[in-house]
């Protein structure tokens, strides 16, 4: 799993019990799912069609960074499925963990689904290689 991305959790992120509303951490989750799917199947016209279990293990509070833990389970003729977890950047303990997010291309004039062209093989290959041309660790 790459933690690629964070977020600050600011006063207008909490619930009435001062932590991180779950509302919210469900329309992060889908946005930085989003952005992973069209990165990897290079191509914006994708929407939601799915987001499966979701498990909140524990409290995010104001001032914490939690980060974004993505990585492409299945990929099917028209779609990608994600899991994403959340976790808190200084603890690693996790926040919550969504299982199974499916995006589907869709054509942008018909809206119907369209087939992305790629293989979950593929997506590996491509994603170890953007990240050799980064220079990051493999191994985090």
């Amino acid at each position: 799993m790459r933690f690629l991305s964070r977020r600050l959790v600011m006063p207008n992120d909490l619930n009435y019990a001062n932590s991180l509303f779950g509302g919210r951490a469900l329309e992060w989750i889908d946005e930085e799912a989003a952005i992973w799917a069209i990165c990897q199947l290079e191509t914006n016209c994708l929407v939601t069609k799915h987001i499966g279990e979701i498990s909140f293990e524990s409290p995010a509070l104001q001032g914490d960074i939690v980060e974004f833990g993505l990585e492409t389970k299945a990929v099917g003729r028209t779609s990608i499925t994600v899991s994403c977890l959340v976790r808190n950047k200084a603890t690693k303990k996790t926040i919550c963990f969504a299982d199974d997010v499916v995006f589907v291309k869709v054509d942008p004039e018909t809206r119907q689904p369209t087939a992305h062209g790629k293989t979950l093989e593929g997506l590996k290959a491509q994603t170890d290689d953007e990240v050799r041309r980064l220079n990051l660790n493999l191994d985090e």
